[in-house]
């Protein structure tokens, strides 16, 4: 009787490598008419449904291309489901100390933008310039200057948010960049 070989697939560790086992791989192929490439890029197939495409590469840059996510939401429901999915997310999100931040460069939040627009900025202005606008808006609006006037109370309390803002987001990048 000959004697049989023994089995490399026992105890730990593992004597063979990973990745070396003899069943075959399910490979999906891309969805799209006429590509035999791998379809590892998934894609939904309409709003607000589970079900998915699964493209290559190249097909799903053409599929996301026309995609708009928030189509046929409302204002308040668009906002919901943004915060909804920066908050399952914002673990995998790039650090932004990683990055070329500066101004102007994508690295400014949505509510730093609002606050730019307030006081009538470009979003590539630096720091000084923003509490030059601030003084100067303050000054037009301030309770003291025009008293008894809802309106100028108003915009007061407004341009000084967009300042409390974006002293903030100046302070952060301060912090990050290791500035004092």
């Amino acid at each position: 009787m000959a004697r049989q070989g023994r089995n490399d697939d026992w105890g730990f560790p593992r004597w063979r490598p990973y990745g070396s086992s003899r069943e075959a791989a399910q490979v999906r192929m891309c969805d799209r008419a006429g590509c035999s490439d791998s379809g590892k890029c998934p894609a939904p197939k309409s709003p607000n449904s589970p079900d998915r495409w699964y493209f290559c590469e190249k097909h799903a840059a053409e599929y996301n291309a026309g995609w708009n996510y928030f189509e046929g939401l409302d204002k308040e429901e668009t906002a919901a489901r943004e915060s909804a999915e920066r908050q399952e997310s914002s673990g995998y999100a790039e650090a932004q100390h990683y990055g070329w931040a500066g101004s102007g460069d994508g690295s400014r939040s949505r509510d730093e933008i609002r606050a730019l627009e307030v006081l009538g900025l470009t979003p590539d202005v630096d720091f000084e310039a923003v509490r030059r606008a601030w003084r100067s808006k303050a000054k037009l609006v301030h309770p003291d200057v025009r008293p008894n006037d809802a309106e100028a109370a108003k915009q007061f309390q407004a341009i000084q948010v967009a300042y409390e803002v974006l002293r903030a987001a100046e302070d952060r990048r301060q912090w990050k960049g290791g500035g004092g």
